[in-house]
């Protein structure tokens, strides 16, 4: 049996806001707009890498249940990469009980790596992830607004920019409305138009902004045939069901069933290197799910997935909106002098009297067919003549999204109608 697709993009795109402010105001001039041009010698390169992209993981899961704990009823999607690194960087200018709390809810253990290799190893996750792969756009940035009377440290600074391509602007942020609106035009051009107003009511107190964006775009290797999708109904839990566009596709998929976790997972591959692990668990075992979920299960489903069968897979389409206030949770999960005035942000701007103001994290999925008739390309695929199993993620299922084993996207669809 031949059957012809046609193509399927995923589109991510999200930002991540903090804002610091204080009551103090050095008077120094800063100016410069610094882009960074740091290349290293690729020694070493994949242990560092590895070490941040394991506690990126735990993060990960940890937040996950902390988000899941409170929004049982609700779609969730953010990037644990994003606000990891955004955090990470406020390290290098915290201090004292500040950087102690930061560090350990981001996993990682002075004792058994030193500051400098976590700072090395987002460095080089961030060039792996925008390093230029045929088929995926994806892209990964860190800009620092700053009140253009305050003068950072020197120190900072140049660290910012080795370890995490930071860029630097001046900002007048006591003219907050036209402040908040060149921020929000800056984010909406790195995300090309898909984050608009990421922030609002900017606090014209505010003396260092920072945030950290990713966008990405891909194809799948094996696209969907739009001619397919049809009217489904998902069950939202057990007494609602909305009716859905599902697609359907034939292949080999790579597929199994993690017995630990009673759930049903399916790795689909895009192009360019990075693959979504869709995770359905059975009925009324989604809870199991989350509470057992962890870094070490997820690696399993590697070698589980590992061979291709013949599988009938319904899939829907959907736009998973996540913006969350990462004061409220994070403080929950342990780093809580960072928003109050016990905070050392004293490698930043050299004094101790700065906090962090607010903390947004905005992050958006899209999952549809694009293209027409004329523009879309077309893939061609032999199946194996078998009796194939049939997967319907036709309830709540979990959605995880990686490159070279890199968690950039982590997210639960509830109902794929839902919008925000």
């Amino acid at each position: 049996m031949v059957l012809i697709y046609r193509n399927m993009k995923l589109l991510l795109f999200l930002c991540l806001l903090v804002g610091i402010h204080s009551n103090s105001y050095p008077y120094e001039p800063y100016h410069q707009v610094i882009r960074n041009q740091n290349q290293r010698g690729k020694e070493n390169r994949n242990m560092p890498e590895q070490a941040v992209g394991n506690r990126v993981c735990q993060f990960a899961c940890c937040f996950y249940k902390e988000i899941s704990s409170h929004e049982n009823s609700g779609n969730i999607f953010f990037s644990p990469l994003s606000i990891s690194t955004a955090f990470a960087m406020l390290t290098l200018g915290a201090r004292s009980d500040t950087l102690a709390q930061i560090l350990r809810v981001l996993h990682f253990n002075p004792r058994a790596i030193s500051e400098n290799e976590i700072h090395e190893g987002y460095r080089q996750l961030i060039q792996m992830i925008n390093r230029k792969n045929e088929g995926l756009q994806l892209n990964m940035g860190n800009v620092l607004f700053v009140l253009d009377r305050l003068k950072p440290q020197q120190r900072f600074l140049n660290s910012l920019r080795e370890f995490y391509e930071g860029e630097i602007y001046p900002m007048n942020f006591k003219r907050s409305d036209q402040a908040q609106t060149k921020i929000n035009d800056y984010v909406a051009e790195r995300t090309n138009g898909k984050i608009k107003d990421l922030i609002n009511n900017l606090d014209p107190l505010t003396e260092l902004l920072l945030i950290s964006y990713i966008y990405f775009n891909a194809e799948w290797e094996k696209p969907f045939n739009p001619q397919y999708t049809k009217k489904e109904k998902f069950f939202v839990d057990g007494n609602k069901a909305v009716e859905v566009p599902m697609m359907f596709g034939i292949g080999a998929f790579k597929h199994g069933y993690d017995e630990q976790l009673s759930s049903t997972v399916v790795q689909m591959d895009y192009k360019g290197g990075a693959s979504a692990f869709f995770v359905l668990p059975d009925q009324g075992r989604m809870r199991k799910l989350e509470k057992k979920l962890s870094c070490e299960r997820m690696a399993r489903w590697r070698t589980l997935v590992s061979k291709s069968n013949s599988v009938n897979l319904y899939l829907p389409k959907f736009t998973l909106h996540g913006r969350y206030n990462l004061k409220n949770i994070l403080y929950k999960m342990g780093i809580m002098d960072l928003f109050t005035d016990k905070a050392d942000l004293s490698g930043i701007t050299g004094q101790p009297q700065h906090r962090i103001s607010q903390a947004i994290h905005q992050a958006v999925v899209k999952v549809d067919e694009t293209g027409t008739e004329a523009a879309a390309a077309t893939g061609m695929e032999i199946v194996p003549m078998s009796v194939p199993v049939v997967i319907r993620m036709n309830r709540p299922f979990l959605l995880v999204i990686t490159l070279r084993e890199n968690i950039l996207f982590m997210g639960k669809i509830v109902n794929p109608l839902e919008k925000d």
